[in-house]
C-alpha cells in the first residue's frame, strides 16, 4: 500500500476511533434492569390490606406549559418554539403542586420530569416539587427515559435529562427500572434517542404481602408503530408474571394509544402513527384500565380526553392516551381525568382512580 494512502486510511481510522469515544462519552447506555436507590423513611407508614387507595398518573410535560408550539408538537417539525421561559416553568410548577395537594393521591406517577436538560433550564424538577410537597410524600423514586450530555440536533443542541418519577405516601421496599425496547435506529442515532422504561416500587403491605406499582412513558406513535407493540409486549409480561405471582399491581402512565373507536373520531391529519386496532388492546383484553373503553367511546366520552396537544389547529382536549391498568385483586371504587383546572399546566391532563386493596 502506498505511503500516502496508508497515512489517509490511518488518519480516517483516528478519526472514527475519536468520534465513536466522544459519542460513547456523552450518551448512555443503561442495563436491562436496574436496582434503584430508594428515598424513604423508615417512618412512612405500610399499606394495609383491604384499605383504599387513590393513585394519579399526569405527564407533566417538564413544567413547559400550554403557551408554546414546539418543534416535535408538528409532525414536520416545524414547531416555532424550542424551550419554555423559567416564569412559565415557575408556574406550571405551582399549579402541578396545588393539583397534587388538592387531590391528595396515595400514589402519584409523573412522567417527563426533567432533570439537568437544556429545554428547561438545566432544573431537577423532581427536587422542585420535593420542596413543595414532602410534607406529603415521604417517598420517592425516579428513573431516567432520556439521558444525554450533548444531542447534536440543533433544536436541541445541549443536554437531555427527562424521567420518571413515583411519589408515595408508604413505604416502599425496593424499587427497579426495567428497559423497554429502543426503536430501531443507526448505531451512531441509536445513542441519543430516548430510552423508556418501567419504573417498578414494591410497597410492602402489613400482612407480609407487597403492591407493585409502575410507572411509564411509551414511544411516540410514528408511521412505523412495531416498536410500540413491543413496548406493550414487555409491559403485558409484566403485568402477567405479577399476575401470576399472586402479587396485585398498578400500571400507569402515558401509553401514546388510542382506546377503542377514537381513530376515527380524530381528523385524518392527527390520526398519523395511530392504528385502528390500538395496540393497548393486548392489556385490555387481560386487565381492568381507566378510562374502560365504554368510558371512552360513550356518551360521555369528552369527560376522559386526556391529551391537549401544542398544536394551533386544535383548541381543545381531544384523545385519551393516558390510562390506569390494574389487577382483578384490586375493585375499582372511582376513577376520572381532572379537567376543569389542568388545561393550562400541561398538554397531558392526569388521571385518577381510587381502588380497595385485596383484604387477603
Amino acid at each position: 500500500m502506498p505511503r500516502f494512502l496508508r497515512r489517509t486510511v490511518f488518519g480516517l481510522l483516528l478519526i472514527t476511533t475519536l468520534l465513536a469515544s466522544l459519542i460513547y462519552s456523552v450518551t448512555w447506555r443503561p442495563d436491562a434492569k436496574e436496582v434503584l436507590t430508594l428515598t424513604c423513611p423508615i417512618t412512612a407508614p405500610v399499606l394495609i390490606p383491604g384499605q383504599a387507595l387513590k393513585v394519579m398518573t399526569w405527564n407533566i410535560q417538564y413544567l413547559a406549559g400550554k403557551r408554546y408550539v414546539f418543534w416535535y408538537n408538528l409532525a414536520d417539525g416545524s414547531g416555532p418554539d424550542t424551550r419554555p421561559t423559567r416564569e412559565d416553568m415557575a408556574f406550571s410548577l405551582d399549579e402541578v403542586s396545588r393539583v397534587i395537594r388538592d387531590e391528595r393521591p396515595d400514589l402519584v406517577l409523573l412522567q417527563e420530569v426533567d432533570d439537568n436538560a437544556k429545554a428547561s433550564d438545566y432544573q431537577n424538577q423532581l427536587a422542585l416539587l420535593q420542596e413543595r410537597l414532602i410534607d406529603i410524600y415521604p417517598c420517592s423514586t425516579q428513573v431516567f427515559t432520556w439521558k444525554a450530555d450533548f444531542v447534536p440536533d440543533w433544536h436541541i443542541f445541549g443536554s437531555v435529562g427527562r424521567t420518571l418519577v413515583t411519589l408515595s405516601r408508604y413505604q416502599i421496599e425496593h424499587a427497579e427500572r426495567l428497559q423497554l425496547p429502543v426503536a430501531d435506529a443507526n448505531l451512531i442515532s441509536r445513542q441519543f434517542q430516548p430510552k423508556p422504561a418501567l419504573l417498578v416500587n414494591y410497597l410492602p403491605l402489613s400482612d407480609g404481602g407487597q403492591l407493585a406499582a409502575i410507572n411509564t412513558q411509551l414511544d411516540a406513535p410514528t408511521q412505523n408503530n412495531s416498536n410500540l407493540r413491543r413496548q406493550m409486549q414487555a409491559v403485558t409480561a409484566l403485568a402477567d408474571r405479577l399476575e401470576s405471582q399472586g402479587t396485585p399491581w398498578l400500571i400507569g402512565g402515558d401509553f401514546n394509544l388510542l382506546p377503542i373507536g377514537q381513530f376515527l373520531r380524530l381528523p385524518a391529519p392527527l390520526r398519523l402513527g395511530y392504528s385502528p386496532d390500538s395496540e393497548l388492546h393486548l392489556l385490555w383484553e387481560k386487565y381492568p384500565m381507566i378510562p374502560s373503553n365504554p368510558e371512552a367511546t360513550g356518551i360521555d366520552r369528552e369527560l376522559w380526553l386526556t391529551h391537549f396537544p401544542n398544536d394551533p389547529r386544535i383548541e381543545a382536549p381531544d384523545r385519551t392516551l393516558d390510562y390506569l391498568f390494574h389487577s382483578p385483586k384490586l375493585q375499582r371504587i372511582t376513577g376520572y381525568v381532572r379537567q376543569e383546572d389542568t388545561q393550562t399546566i400541561s398538554d397531558h391532563l392526569p388521571v385518577v382512580g381510587r381502588f380497595l386493596l385485596p383484604a387477603d
